[in-house]
């Protein structure tokens, strides 16, 4: 059975983001081997400078790298990414099943993103669009697509 991971910087606090993440779990699950991994952020400054900032996407990418699943298909969400259509990722990570990839991992970095040598590493860079949105709601549309992709391979009347 193929496998996902969903790397997530920070932790999840509020009720109604740990309901619907544990809904789509769930879900996920009836489709695939699923697993969220939530990492701490590096904890910086009040006012970090640039060169923090740096530092602690730095330290975190060190933690993620040992984190991904050894051979995985790597995606990381970034603003800079390629926006695509939620048939387009269902057709991707088809695309990475049928290439013999037994897993993929996508990640989710922290308020102040990534470093970019973790951006570098990804096999694929895919952006949710132009609007900011929290990190904790992220992480619920990026499990909400990720079903939904699942779904889409499967025939279900989920997508409409």
């Amino acid at each position: 059975m193929f496998e996902i991971t969903l790397i997530a910087m920070g932790k999840l606090k509020e009720k109604f983001y740990l309901s619907a993440a544990a809904e789509y779990e769930k879900r996920l699950k009836a489709y695939c081997r699923f697993q969220i991994l939530e990492l701490p952020e590096f904890r910086l400054p009040e006012n970090p400078t640039p060169a923090e900032i740096a530092a602690g996407l730095e330290r975190e990418a060190e933690i993620i790298f040992s984190k991904i699943p050894k051979g995985a298909w790597f995606c990381v969400l970034t603003p800079e990414g390629k926006v695509i259509s939620s048939e387009a990722l269902a057709e991707k990570i088809k695309d990475v099943k049928l290439s013999g990839k037994s897993s993929a991992c996508f990640l989710i970095g922290s308020s102040f993103g990534m470093s970019p040598r973790v951006k570098a590493a990804a096999n694929f860079q895919l952006s949710m669009g132009p609007m900011t949105f929290p990190h904790h709601l992220a992480r619920i549309m990026v499990l909400e697509q990720l079903y939904r992709a699942e779904a889409i391979q499967a025939g279900s009347k989920y997508h409409k």
